[in-house]
């Protein structure tokens, strides 16, 4: 979030500074105390923890005191730049109420998906189910393809007929090819159709290798000329390589069931 900077507007109390009047019977314990107080609104501590973790990765104990006085700083700025939206209305536009809403509906679903899944670790059985499942659902075959990707389907047609003569694809790609591609002589590296847009998955699919296609191939991004270099076996890693993912699909489908 870019944070601008403010005139000090606001009444800023640092508790930490409040020693001024003499000593005051204080039962509140330490770890219950505000870290600030902006106009009367407190900033807790566990407020000042989870910031402090979320934005520097680790607990405020063992940031610097200087690390610790910037993100003190920074929920200070926030809360005064909050304070003064709000006191312009600002919370109850449109887009903004609707925002916040939003926020919180997706805060709260993500505290209900963590606190019903506490209890509720995916089993050897079911990751193993899922992993089974998965690896049935993916592409069998990978493809290696280099393509030249041009504006006009007549502009296409000339370089199949070329490559018929003899000219080398790298080269007209370097020379003709309006994709990034271009500098590599057309290499895309190993894909599954999956990942292409259909025209050219549909195309890829029915070449032999070392094939161009026949005729040039039409896509929302242009007319594209396309070598098949080679195929082989989509690689499946094994379960323990890809065990947390898994783990995620599993308690994804539980929360959603539920």
């Amino acid at each position: 979030m870019k944070i601008y900077h403010v005139l000090p507007f606001a009444t800023l109390t640092l508790l930490a500074a409040c020693s001024k009047g003499g000593p005051t019977a204080d039962t509140t314990k330490p770890a219950d105390k505000p870290v600030a107080s902006v106009n009367g609104t407190p900033i807790s501590r566990a407020m000042f923890e989870y910031y402090a973790k979320n934005t520097a990765g680790k607990p405020a104990a063992e940031l610097t005191a200087e690390q610790r006085a910037q993100l003190l700083d920074n929920l200070i700025r926030g809360e005064i730049i909050a304070e003064e939206a709000v006191k312009e209305g600002l919370d109850k536009t449109t887009d903004t109420a609707s925002l916040l809403q939003l926020s919180r509906l997706e805060i709260l679903q993500q505290a209900g998906a963590t606190h019903y899944l506490e209890d509720k670790k995916p089993s050897a059985a079911e990751l193993k189910a899922e992993y089974d499942a998965q690896v049935a659902g993916m592409p069998k075959t990978q493809y290696h393809a280099r393509h030249i990707l041009v504006s006009t389907q007549d502009a296409a047609q000339k370089i199949i007929d070329q490559l018929k003569k003899g000219a080398k694809f790298e080269d007209l790609a370097k020379k003709d090819s309006l994709d990034s591609s271009k500098e590599q002589g057309g290499e895309l590296g190993w894909f599954t159709p999956s990942n292409m847009v259909k025209p050219f998955a549909d195309a890829v699919v029915q070449l032999k290798k070392g094939e161009v296609t026949p005729a040039p191939v039409q896509s929302q991004y242009g007319w594209h000329v396309i070598q098949l270099l080679d195929t082989r076996d989509t690689p499946v890693p094994p379960l323990d390589q890809v065990k947390d993912r898994v783990a995620q699909l599993v308690e994804t489908k539980k929360f959603r069931a539920y």
